[in-house]
Formats: structure tokens, C-alpha cells, sequence
């Protein structure tokens, strides 16, 4: 399983469910540095797995605060992601940004926030994927991607721009 062909898209279903959320605000993004779990020691956005009965949106929202200690603000859809891994773990993550948040972003037990400007943000330390799809968040261009990797090397990638939030 090392192409897109290779995967029965129609049938395909998770294993897990998860989300990211992007704050952007003032030409910024911001940003983590994952302390555990899927991803560890790579800069991400905040999220995770959702837990049974809540929406992606919920769960976008209750990640930041275990995270970062804010509650995100008038939250957007941006697009979801298909991720097949070869060893056949497969994750399903929905994308959202917001421009507004109450609290202040606070390094915890799984993250530490970091502020990048839009033009400077560290794709090199991210996952392979992200500099290909997270420009579009920026642009609030509305996304849906599959994607097949091996650990953490991408092998084969689709994106399809679905409009505009």
C-alpha cells in the first residue's frame, strides 16, 4: 500500500478521529511543539482524538484547552484530512482555524505554544503534509486530502479544494 490506488476510498473508514486548529491572527499563527502521542517532537497545530458523543468541532475546542489553556473564539471549518499509514493505522482529522481566543496560550504536559508569522512558519520540523495543505487554511480556502504514509515519509498525497469558508 504505498499509492492513493491502492486504498478502497469508498469503503475506507479510521481508526481514530481527530482534529487541528489553527489560531491566526495579526499575520500569525500559532503553533506547538508536541510533547507526547502521534507526532511527538514535531511542530503542529493543537488537537487530537475525539471522544465519543462530541462533534469534531467540540473536540477542536476542548484540545486547545487541555493544550494551550484558551478556548478558541467563532471557530471556521477548513477542510478534513484521510491519512492511510502502511502499517495500517489510518486517521481521519478535521481542520479548523479561528481568529480570537480568551485565555492565554500556557505551555502543558503535552505542548508548548509557539507564535510563527504566516511567512515563516517552520515546515521543516512539521509533518511532511503540512506545506502543502496548511497555506490553504491561511488563504480560508476549503480543503478535503487523502494521503498514504510510511511513519512519517509521505508517499502519495491528493488535494481537492472544496470553496471557500
Amino acid at each position: 500500500m504505498n499509492k492513493l490506488t491502492d486504498v478502497d476510498w469508498n469503503t475506507w473508514e479510521a481508526r481514530d478521529r481527530a482534529t487541528l486548529l489553527f489560531v491566526i491572527r495579526d499575520g500569525q499563527v500559532l503553533l506547538i511543539h508536541k510533547k507526547r502521542g502521534l507526532g511527538k517532537g514535531k511542530i503542529n497545530g493543537p488537537g487530537g482524538r475525539i471522544d465519543p458523543g462530541e462533534t469534531p468541532e467540540q473536540a477542536a475546542v476542548r484540545e486547545c484547552q487541555e493544550e494551550l489553556c484558551i478556548t478558541p473564539k467563532n471557530v471556521e471549518y477548513c477542510g478534513r484530512h484521510k491519512f492511510q499509514f502502511v502499517d495500517g493505522y489510518s486517521i481521519h482529522v478535521w481542520v479548523y482555524r479561528a481568529g480570537e481566543y480568551d485565555g492565554t496560550p500556557t505551555e502543558t504536559d503535552e505542548a508548548i505554544p509557539l507564535w510563527f508569522e504566516l511567512d515563516q512558519v517552520p515546515y521543516e520540523k512539521m509533518w511532511e503534509d503540512d506545506k502543502f495543505w496548511l497555506p490553504l487554511v491561511f488563504d480560508r480556502q476549503q480543503f478535503s486530502t487523502r494521503w498514504i504514509f510510511d511513519d512519517d515519509k509521505m508517499l502519495d498525497q491528493h488535494i481537492e479544494l472544496v470553496g471557500v469558508a
